[in-house]
């Protein structure tokens, strides 16, 4: 509002100068009119608070429709909403304790769940009949395997990073809906020491079309991003300029077609800074450039689907832009771990500590 009172001053300025004619005038009025009209239509991002019914922390999300959603995290923590996010329900899956840092949704009733940590806590779970009932399709067995995120590029081919393991990357595909979980075994470069990635949002893969993946790592001395663009059979890796360390690298990564994309992060111990933690690429990411403007540490970076307009969200608040990464503003309230876009929507569901869940709309 600030900027359209701006311009009809600008507006009523030109129409005093006297040396404009009385045509001029009118396509000047013109020319502010539509100024005025076009600030008044950018998209604002606004929330609104949902009450999920739960404590847990939130980690996972993911938005089916403007209907369903789904949402998972700590204490095998597992919630589905039919109604917009009105009410959430908490549906079982297994009476052991697990952290389910991820779901994906394939539809209102297909969702697979990940849960992290060191040796069988790292598995993957999948439900077809909307949660009723849930199959374990993989329980690690591997002493130093920790699994953190995974994706799916549609209903049978999904993917699943974990941290590195004696100088190796760990990944595993599908190719049969979650039937069988395969390692990677050949195509992947080395690993630096403790390199990984953080199990804060479900977001550090990025899958787009039937080929192209992206991963971010952190935790090492470099943030670099691997990707592929034969659904793993090969990788290639990149330096970032992401400031790294043992709590800090990439949380986080999103494209919006082939070439251009982002990644946040930074350090999770220090949620207000924002040094080095956003970066963008306009070449597949091949080579990545710092950009600047984030206002702390961020888990999560979106596109607004199919435009250029991006949300990055932390526990401690959110900043969204309008021009590919950019420059940025900040968002009013609503620090979350997590989000999720409904499909061809400007529109979606945050998920964070004290089972907090957020309803976001952009227009």
């Amino acid at each position: 509002m600030q900027q359209a009172g701006r311009l009809r001053s600008q507006h009523e300025r030109s129409l005093k100068l006297d040396h404009v004619t009385e045509s001029q005038r009118k396509v000047i009025k013109v020319q502010i009119l539509f100024s005025i009209v076009a600030a008044l239509l950018i998209s604002v991002p606004h929330w609104t608070a949902q009450n999920s019914g739960v404590k847990a922390r939130l980690r996972g999300v993911s938005a089916v429709n403007q209907k369903v959603a789904w949402a998972s995290g700590s204490g095998s923590t597992v919630l589905r909403t039919t109604d917009g996010g009105a009410t959430w329900q908490k549906i079982f899956v297994t009476s052991e304790t697990l952290d389910f840092r991820d779901i994906d949704a394939i539809d209102e009733k297909t969702a697979y769940i990940l849960s992290i940590g060191t040796g069988p806590t790292s598995r993957i779970y999948k439900t077809t009949d909307a949660g009723a009932t849930w199959t374990l399709q993989f329980k690690n067995e591997h002493p130093k395997a920790f699994f953190d995120a995974m994706s799916f590029w549609d209903a049978d081919h999904g993917i699943a990073f974990g941290d590195s393991i004696d100088g190796k990357f760990d990944i595993l595909v599908t190719e049969n809906g979650g039937r069988v979980w395969t390692r990677l075994s050949n195509g992947m470069p080395p690993a630096l020491p403790n390199e990984g990635a953080f199990a804060a949002s479900g977001t550090n893969i990025a899958v787009l079309g039937k080929t192209h993946a992206w991963i971010g790592t952190g935790a090492a001395a470099k943030a670099r991003v691997l990707r592929t663009a034969d659904r793993g059979r090969t990788w290639q890796v990149a330096d970032t300029p992401l400031a790294a360390g043992p709590s800090t690298g990439i949380f986080s990564i999103a494209f919006r077609d082939r070439q251009h994309g982002v990644i946040v992060g930074g350090d999770y111990s220090k949620e207000k800074e924002a040094v080095n933690n956003i970066a963008l690429t306009s070449d597949g990411g091949a080579t990545w450039d710092l950009a600047t403007g984030l206002s702390g540490f961020r888990s999560v970076v979106a596109y607004v689907p199919g435009t250029k307009t991006l949300i990055a969200i932390g526990p401690a608040g959110g900043d969204y832009s309008t021009d590919d990464g950019r420059s940025w503003k900040p968002i009013e309230d609503g620090g979350f771990d997590t989000f999720s876009f409904l499909p061809g929507k400007a529109m979606g569901w945050g998920a964070g500590v004290n089972g907090s869940i957020g309803l976001l709309r952009i227009h």
